[in-house]
């Protein structure tokens, strides 16, 4: 999450079409017509498309950073958050595929993004071209649930708690009671996703899989992350970098680097 949610100008209005989907979903904060490959970026639960726009404006010519937003936060308040992972998926699917068009990409999920990543992978490769890379950040498997970790149930100020110990919110939100009001609602129906979700048995994806996690991350290990490896028909490769579950926010241009160059091999094609 970040202080844009706290200015929220009305959303585009779904009508229905692919493109217009593509317009309410994803969010293209610097446009590279140019571009060989696409990244679209899923962010973590209480998170907005936002979260990635300094991810666009950094990367380089070669990559364009694509960012999905979902409803119930920012230019999306008005509608209400979606409680299930897979209804996210199946409403996100036509937009991505028509936001990435004929051009080779891949996507990038972190926490809760990583679980939307995978079911939404699912369905692009049911339904044509799916992505060159899935990256998988900070998150278990689906279907991998620790014993008493459902958030979502804890009352608002263990919420909040949960927040702040995780290190990703700005502080000034987390000590403002009118915006915590706009911000849990969204932020308890991601995490009633989550910790509902369950992923068919044996359900994989053909898509090349990379699993990154933080060496502190509380909420998932190394050896977690590693069991993505059963996900995918593909190949698969673990990273671990320094840090906690918003590991990724000083490593930005590593992780650019890092997945353009997993990607570089379909641009080429």
């Amino acid at each position: 999450m970040d202080a844009a949610q706290r200015s929220w100008p009305d959303g585009p209005a779904a009508t229905g079409t692919a493109r217009e989907d593509a317009s309410l979903w994803v969010r293209h904060f610097r446009r590279r017509p140019d571009a060989p490959v696409r990244l679209v970026c899923l962010p973590h639960a209480g998170g907005s498309a936002s979260v990635f726009r300094p991810w666009a404006a950094a990367a380089g010519p070669e990559l364009e950073v694509l960012a999905l937003q979902y409803p119930g936060r920012q230019d999306r308040h008005r509608e209400k958050a979606m409680e299930d992972i897979a209804e996210l998926a199946d409403h996100a699917a036509p937009a991505v595929r028509a936001a990435v068009g004929d051009r080779p990409y891949g996507l990038f999920g972190h926490s809760m993004g990583a679980l939307l990543a995978f079911e939404l992978t699912r369905r692009l490769e049911r339904t044509g071209p799916g992505p060159d890379l899935l990256a998988v950040s900070g998150r278990r498997p689906p279907s991998t649930v620790r014993t008493g970790e459902y958030a979502h149930l804890v009352d608002d100020a263990a919420l909040t708690a949960h927040l702040r110990e995780l290190s990703g919110t700005d502080p000034r939100l987390l000590a403002d009671e009118e915006a915590l009001q706009m911000i849990l609602p969204a932020v308890r129906a991601d995490l009633t996703a989550v910790d509902r979700h369950q992923a068919a048995p044996g359900a994989t994806v053909e898509a090349p899989v990379l699993a990154i996690t933080g060496d502190a991350d509380p909420w998932v290990t190394p050896g977690e992350a590693a069991a993505w490896h059963r996900r995918t028909t593909s190949s698969f490769d673990l990273r671990v970098y320094p840090g906690g579950h918003f590991y990724l926010e000083h490593l930005q241009e590593e992780l650019l680097a890092l997945l353009g160059g997993r990607l570089a091999p379909a641009a080429a094609r």
